[in-house]
């Protein structure tokens, strides 16, 4: 998952241990965020920011719940669309797990040829939530210094 680190960065979620996180709005992505179950590790990518790029690992803490800034008419996440009755997004909770070593950048990202089929990485993905398979957690683990 991504998030500008202006907004809400690693180092802020490492501060307060978990975080709901609120405010996907792209269907395709919120779907992807129901799917997460509890141990789920994620990855976090810092975005629009000078380095930009992968900074660690959270964890689902609790899984696919109504997001509570749809129904916020000051939030910029409101929906008037969206009532307690028929919720259109949802939120999970993550957990602070553990940070990289070093930063792994979009360029590490397309360079490594175990991930040339990487959801994100396809031509005009621009989601914020995205799904990864084990082998390359691993392999951006790995990229990022962590070893498991």
């Amino acid at each position: 998952m991504k998030s500008e680190p202006d907004e809400f960065s690693f180092q802020e979620l490492e501060r307060k241990g978990k975080e709901p996180w609120t405010g996907v709005r792209n269907y395709q992505a919120r779907n992807f965020m129901r799917a997460a179950k509890v141990g789920d590790l994620v990855l976090f990518y810092h975005s629009n920011c000078d380095d930009p790029g992968i900074v660690g690992v959270a964890k689902v803490s609790k899984e696919a719940f109504d997001d509570p800034t749809q129904f916020e008419p000051k939030s910029d996440y409101f929906d008037e669309k969206s009532t307690k009755d028929k919720p259109r997004w949802s939120c999970i909770e993550v957990s602070f797990h553990q940070g990289f070593k070093r930063l792994v950048s979009l360029p590490d990202l397309r360079d490594s040829a175990a991930l040339k089929d990487m959801l994100i990485l396809r031509p005009g993905n621009r989601l914020s939530v995205t799904p990864v398979t084990a082998d390359e957690f691993k392999a951006i683990a790995g990229l990022g210094g962590l070893r498991k």
